[in-house]
């Protein structure tokens, strides 16, 4: 006989620990501490209520949050096995078990274990979502854009379009990779990573006016608080290209059409001056400049950037290493202040503007919270 789980006397704490994973999304994004003492409460609830299968269920989750994916999979196993569990319950665990192999990277098994759940009646949609997170991360991005696109999520479409793109590039199919990039466009017209990857290829080829073009078209349909990734973008790949060339064993034959610095720093800066005035856009315009070697174009820059945002420290590291030739100082101090620039420079300049995360390189996808064009510059310390 079915359990009557909603009429029946629920355990103490039973209401309040439902509540506290449900305002956690599923206990997927609790601080480590408030997840153990979830995990504590709820194991002693299960122990007096063996039958309370939500319990079960929330349970199963927050090992999974804690990274204990063997636990959460036999919670999941002990309820599917259960003689007479009610069909919809049965789906739901069928459902976590395949997040559970998923997180663990056992993904035929995961996807097995969709497939079953969609078969006990599970929502569809979730499944459908489940499923393009495993083509993508099964490295088949045409099918996780496909399935992107048909649950109406743009952005994640346009970002495996492009990963499609650059695995077309890596082949030597150009043609396929250009229309997978216009493609990735018409989708999301924001998507600054199709943007970027546009750039760096009219980059390799030599043209620097196409390269212009492009800087223009995307700095009027990205986002404004994601500008900078194309800018930042592009820097880390002409430092890509000087140690590429530099190498012996580099792939120095990707590179051979490749614009030279300051025919990129020509074309850019005029777009870039067009913009309405902007902090980053300046700070980048006189890291372009500074590449080059115009030092005093790159502190006018810079000294526009400062009157805009004064905290903005790194604005203010570039230009005091600009003023370092022209103080007297001596070997000692001039020792220390190294190491300390040195240590300042390696500060990770990005952060995710969800959940704080903080990295050096330039992300689309959180890699903690899994938002999506969700970085942000520290443009100071606070953030």
């Amino acid at each position: 006989m079915a359990w009557n789980l909603f009429g029946r006397k629920k355990a103490n704490g039973f209401e309040r620990s439902r509540k506290a994973v449900r305002e956690a999304g599923g206990g997927e994004t609790l601080p480590v501490q408030d997840t153990r003492a979830a995990i504590e409460e709820l194991s002693q609830v299960v122990k007096n209520d063996p039958e309370a299968v939500e319990i079960y269920l929330a349970l199963g989750s927050l090992y999974r949050s804690q990274g204990e994916i063997e636990r959460a999979i036999q919670i999941r196993n002990s309820l599917i096995l259960r003689p007479g569990l009610d069909r919809e319950f049965k789906a739901r665990a069928l459902f976590e078990l395949g997040r559970d192999f998923r997180r663990a990277g056992f993904l035929d098994r995961a996807e097995k274990a969709f497939l079953e759940s969609r078969s006990h009646g599970h929502d569809v949609t979730a499944i459908h979502y489940e499923m393009a997170r495993l083509a993508a991360e099964r490295g088949n991005y045409e099918k996780a854009a496909e399935s992107y696109g048909q649950l109406g999520l743009p952005l994640p479409q346009a970002h495996y379009l492009v990963r499609l793109a650059m695995d077309y590039f890596e082949e030597g199919n150009d043609s396929q990779a250009h229309r997978a990039l216009r493609h990735a466009i018409r989708a999301y017209p924001g998507a600054v990573e199709a943007w970027l990857e546009q750039m760096i290829q009219a980059y390799k080829s030599g043209s620097e006016r196409k390269l212009a073009d492009i800087l223009r078209n995307a700095l009027d349909n990205v986002a404004p608080e994601l500008r900078f990734v194309l800018l930042e973008g592009l820097l880390q790949t002409l430092d890509r290209a000087e140690r590429e060339r530099a190498l012996p064993a580099g792939d120095e034959a990707a590179w051979t059409h490749a614009c030279a610095d300051e025919a990129v720093t020509k074309a850019l800066l005029p777009v870039i001056d067009s913009q309405e005035p902007d902090v980053l856009l300046l700070y980048y315009g006189a890291a372009f400049l500074l590449r080059v070697g115009d030092e005093e174009n790159a502190k006018m820059w810079l000294e526009k950037a400062l009157v805009m945002h004064p905290d903005f420290w790194l604005a203010r590291l570039e230009l005091f290493e600009l003023s370092r030739p022209d103080q007297t100082l001596t070997p000692f101090f001039k020792e220390q202040l190294s190491f300390f620039m040195d240590r300042a420079r390696k500060i990770n300049r990005f952060f995710c503007r969800r959940c704080g995360l903080k990295r050096d390189q330039l992300f689309f996808n959180c890699p903690r919270c899994r938002s999506w064009h969700s970085i942000a510059f520290r443009t100071d310390f606070t953030q």
